[in-house]
């Protein structure tokens, strides 16, 4: 998370990681669970690229949450034009998940945890929109870009009995315990928001999990049925309910705001494209995906598996700019 890391800071001065084998319906999970000993225990680099998974069926917010909603039928906002030339009309889609890239996992990862892992506390830097917790971290846990990554380091961990998610951003295992920059925990039977004005573990103050593209429901299932998350490198400032945080200075009102849905254009031909990208391409057209943080753009988030064929995520690419459309959901809350 650069761009929100350079926000915040200029405002204030792992066949199957615990990755995701998962079944969903309606945006339903199912990774590693933590009590696995050969999945919780490892610690190795190796370890960290073929995590043991495990199928759970668990619901993801409410049907009507709207991650899960249908917006095929949305009208397309009157600025859509606009905001899409300023990502980039010419630029492709990338895919920024797949098998494991130069040593590390390449996504970013989730573990499910059953209700009776012990909670830990953890220390924020920023602690005024963060959930105070305790976190139920399990030993080892999966976190972005591998253990000694110097990078976002979310970690996504999912209660499975009591339906709870928890994220966190930049977090690290210390001496004294567990640090992170910000963390936010979500109830997954719930549509309730982040207070107005709060971050989460993801710029946009969004649960990151529910946005991520998993190997499970593209290959096994074949369907994805909720919308994506993804990234730009420029935003306004100002934001689109579900998203409840800016992260940006630039009042231009062409730059997209945080929370703006995005589909692909439903004329557009998807049948030339491999099995796997067709079913993500099918999802932008019905789901969309969710502007979540500051990054490349057009980056698309999804879990990292050593499964997944990079070659035909990589077809994602043929998909520019100039084939989407911004679609109107809300307006934009100004900060």
């Amino acid at each position: 998370m650069t761009g929100k890391m350079a926000w915040m800071l200029a405002a204030v001065l792992a066949l199957g990681i615990a990755v995701a084998a998962v079944s969903f319906t309606g945006c339903a999970a199912g990774p590693a669970v933590a009590d696995r000993p050969k999945a919780a225990s490892s610690t190795s680099g190796e370890d960290e690229l073929s995590r043991l998974s495990e199928r759970v069926d668990l619901q993801i917010f409410p049907k009507d949450n709207p991650w899960n909603t249908d917006i095929s039928g949305y009208p397309v906002h009157p600025n859509s034009d606009a905001f899409i030339k300023s990502i980039g009309l010419d630029k492709p889609l990338h895919p920024d998940f797949g098998a494991p890239w130069e040593g590390r996992p390449n996504g970013i990862p989730y573990v499910l945890v059953k209700g009776n892992q012990p909670k830990v506390p953890v220390h924020f830097l920023y602690a005024d929109e963060s959930d105070p917790g305790p976190y139920p971290i399990p030993p080892n846990p999966p976190i972005e870009g591998g253990k000694d990554s110097k990078g976002d380091r979310h970690l996504l961990i999912i209660d499975v009995d009591n339906k709870m998610l928890y994220e966190l951003y930049r977090v690290f295992e210390t001496d004294k315990g567990w640090k992170a920059d910000s963390g936010a925990i979500f109830d997954l039977t719930s549509n309730k928001l982040r207070p107005l004005g709060w971050t989460s573990a993801d710029a946009a103050g969004l649960p990151i999990f529910p946005g991520l593209v998993r190997y499970d429901e593209v290959v096994e299932k074949g369907e994805i049925d909720h919308a994506l998350r993804f990234t730009v490198e420029r935003t306004q400032r100002g934001y689109i309910l579900p998203a409840t945080h800016l992260a940006s200075h630039s009042r231009d009102p062409n730059l997209p705001p945080m929370g703006l849905r995005v589909r692909l254009k439903a004329d557009f031909d998807i049948s030339g494209f491999p099995k796997e990208a067709q079913v993500i391409l099918k999802a932008l057209k019905k789901y969309g995906m969710i502007l979540a943080d500051n990054g490349g753009d057009w980056f698309i988030s999804g879990a990292p598996d050593p499964r997944w064929n990079d070659d035909a995520l990589a077809a994602l690419k043929r998909v520019k700019g100039k084939d989407l459309e911004a679609v109107y959901t809300g307006p934009i809350h100004k900060g």
